[in-house]
């Protein structure tokens, strides 16, 4: 008996044609995403969409399925017709560390998604409660929670994010006993260490962009290979001191398994090709951001390449989802 996978995928083979793949799309695409309206990740899958949407003369539509840290909407995007038709926003987050933490997911990395395109790389930032964090630096910060009692408290969207994972991997690094406190995201963590409750966050940029300008909260360093373009005199993490420590963020697209390669290839190349306008780029910094790219194969490389990293991260926090 044919398997649904393959039922799905016989209406689809004559698309890997070439010339038949340069036809696509000739109806409207839709664009899962994994995560709540109003966030980051959907205002620049929205603008991806609004960007394809021009170059390519059909609608890319976003539909939500959020919940269970991403797992929903890549479940949804690995059962849907591999007819190019269908693609999603996909964490590095949801495929590479939630399998390591949760007791099951219901898609498999490596076999049920056709990976097209790194989109974009989000910066973390080390950040402090300036009014009850005395420290300027990451070093004198690591002398100041060595040398206070308890160690310190540091907060996160929840456990087993990458947010929960960098702090804990950070403090075990430095040596720093620590608690966590994980939040539903930076809308509750910010209060809570302008609070004094918590004084450690290694948390998106993005969120913290208002109270970093106001001076309520200290950025100490970037977790990217280079500063970043609005915060020129905060140093990355290596520049810092700590080494290895790039450990921001990133999302990608993919289609389902059997979604013929010609049409990935096409959107990936006018991904790419997008992507390099000064104007779209200097947009996506200032929502804190910066635009990617990549074709099918080096995207599958960059995954693969993610997993011993994060798997160490999540044996030193011991994280386990429910």
């Amino acid at each position: 008996m044919l398997t649904r996978r393959l039922l799905l995928a016989a209406p689809t083979a004559a698309l890997a044609c070439p010339a038949l793949a340069q036809s696509w799309p000739n109806k409207p695409v839709r664009v899962l995403v994994g995560f709540p309206p109003g966030g980051s990740l959907d205002v620049l899958t929205r603008l991806a969409c609004e960007v394809l949407t021009h170059r390519l003369g059909q609608s890319f539509v976003v539909e939500t399925r959020s919940g269970a840290s991403g797992n929903i909407a890549a479940e949804a995007l690995a059962r849907a017709a591999p007819d190019g038709y269908t693609v999603g926003t996909v964490s590095m987050h949801t495929v590479v560390i939630n399998p390591m933490i949760f007791p099951s997911v219901p898609f498999d990395m490596a076999k049920d998604f056709q990976w097209i395109s790194a989109m974009w790389d989000m910066p973390n930032v080390m950040a402090v409660p300036a009014q009850h964090v005395p420290a300027r630096s990451v070093q004198e910060f690591v002398g100041w929670g060595r040398e206070r009692p308890g160690g310190v408290s540091y907060g996160s969207a929840g456990v087993g994010t990458s947010i929960h994972l960098s702090g804990a991997y950070f403090l075990a690094r430095a040596g720093i006993q620590g608690v966590h406190v994980p939040f539903r995201g930076a809308a509750q963590t910010i209060p809570a260490m302008l609070a004094g409750d918590v004084q450690l966050a290694i948390d998106n940029l993005a969120s913290y962009t208002g109270v970093i300008s106001e001076g309520r909260i200290r950025p100490l360093a970037v977790t990217m290979a280079e500063r970043w373009p609005t915060l020129p005199d905060v140093p990355t993490m290596a520049q810092a001191g700590v080494e290895n420590f790039n450990v921001s963020p990133w999302h990608c697209w993919a289609g389902p398994a059997g979604m013929p390669r010609e049409i990935a290839e096409r959107l990936s190349r006018e991904i790419r090709t997008a992507w390099t306008d000064p104007a779209l780029r200097q947009r996506v910094i200032g929502m804190g951001a910066i635009l990617t790219g990549s074709t099918p194969d080096e995207l599958g490389a960059r995954l693969e390449a993610e997993k011993p990293r994060w798997a160490e991260m999540v044996r030193i926090s011991g994280a386990q989802a429910g």
